[in-house]
């Protein structure tokens, strides 16, 4: 059975996913790649060392963000969610860094890597704290 997703399932897979894709157009250019992050209910939060992504961006905010759930082939949730990209700074970078860590250390399985490929607990990260403000969201299931 194919389905839509309501809007309390959409959340739920924002929620419990880890790794989504961002889709960006600039530049001449689609762009989708994956990112680890954390949804605190309306903003999708990330980090990144300045590239292509951040660049991209940059030029071009209203991205796309999506998100699978994927039991097996025939069980399975996928979210995409529009929304505007927007660099953190201050506190708000400190904030959503935070949020990033108490939500991936769990799930790191090196004690080498933390977000965006720096050493886990390492006090000076540098690069980009974002948040994606999600302004529009639907999901799609399949279940056998």
């Amino acid at each position: 059975m194919l389905g839509t997703l309501e809007p309390e399932q959409i959340d739920r897979v924002l929620h419990e996913q880890t790794v989504g894709r961002i889709g960006v157009h600039a530049e001449g250019r689609t762009y989708v790649v994956p990112i680890t992050y954390v949804y605190d209910g309306d903003n999708v939060f990330g980090h990144s060392a300045p590239g292509l992504k951040i660049r991209l961006m940059r030029v071009t905010p209203e991205v796309c963000f999506e998100v699978d759930q994927i039991d097996d082939l025939a069980n399975w949730r996928s979210v995409i969610a529009w929304g505007r990209y927007e660099e953190l700074v201050g506190d708000l970078a400190t904030g959503a860094m935070n949020l990033l860590r108490s939500r991936l250390a769990p799930l790191t399985s090196s004690e080498t890597v933390g977000p965006a490929g720096h050493p886990a607990g390492h006090a000076g990260l540098t690069g980009v704290a974002f948040r994606i403000r999600l302004s529009e969201r639907t999901g799609r299931f399949e279940k056998q």
